[in-house]
């Protein structure tokens, strides 16, 4: 990681308000809707959002979904995203303080999704965010990031160099199959930017193992 969890959540602290209108790109709003529809979640379904920032795929999910637990390092983002549930109506979303490593997550999740996040991670920490994700015994992760496709032209970035630290897809898939998952689908939005999806090999829980 390039910057500490704290500098990472006081830099959206200050953002937080202009969010949603500074990520209003082609690719991101495509990212976003694969991840959602890839979510696919089941009317009696938990689903839990790893760095939801102001709620988009939280809230995005909430009506398929019985339970949607947001977790984020920004107090700001998760005020905005509060106050969008409110103004929506929508009462089963929750959102509290948690990171990929430390989910701050006490009770079962059948699927886990996250968009544009964990890109903040080195390729060590996103290994032991993955391995974290699993240990919530999830059925399915469903990530939509900052990835390599092939090598990232260094004249258009697809991310910020001094805060951001992408892996490639292979980093990714390797780290997902090394926690017992299979990749069962692959998008690509843009050489930079994809969306990887990931089921249990026997299509259940670890919980149910």
């Amino acid at each position: 990681m390039k910057k500490t969890i704290e500098e990472h959540a006081a830099r959206f602290d200050e953002h937080s308000g202009s969010y949603d209108e500074d990520q209003d790109s082609a690719e991101y709003r495509a990212c976003a809707s694969l991840v959602v529809e890839h979510a696919a979640p089941e009317p009696d379904d938990t689903v839990l959002d790893l760095g939801t920032g102001t709620g988009a795929i939280a809230l995005a999910l909430a009506g398929d979904a019985t339970r949607v637990v947001g977790r984020d390092i920004s107090d700001g983002m998760m005020d905005e995203a509060r106050s969008k549930a409110t103004e929506a109506g929508i009462e089963n979303v929750a959102f509290g303080e948690g990171s990929f490593r430390e989910p701050g997550v006490d009770e079962s999740v059948d699927v886990v999704v996250s968009n544009f996040a964990m890109h903040h991670l080195d390729d060590g920490e996103k290994h032991e965010a993955i391995e974290a994700i699993a240990a919530l015994g999830p059925r399915k992760f469903v990530l939509g990031d900052v990835m390599f496709f092939g090598e990232p032209d260094p004249d258009e970035p697809f991310y910020s160099p001094d805060v951001d630290d992408p892996a490639t897809v292979g980093t990714l898939a390797d780290a997902l199959t090394d926690a017992g998952f299979s990749l069962t689908a692959v998008e690509r939005v843009h050489d930079q930017v994809g969306v990887l999806v990931a089921e249990r090999a026997d299509g259940s829980a670890a919980a149910d193992e």
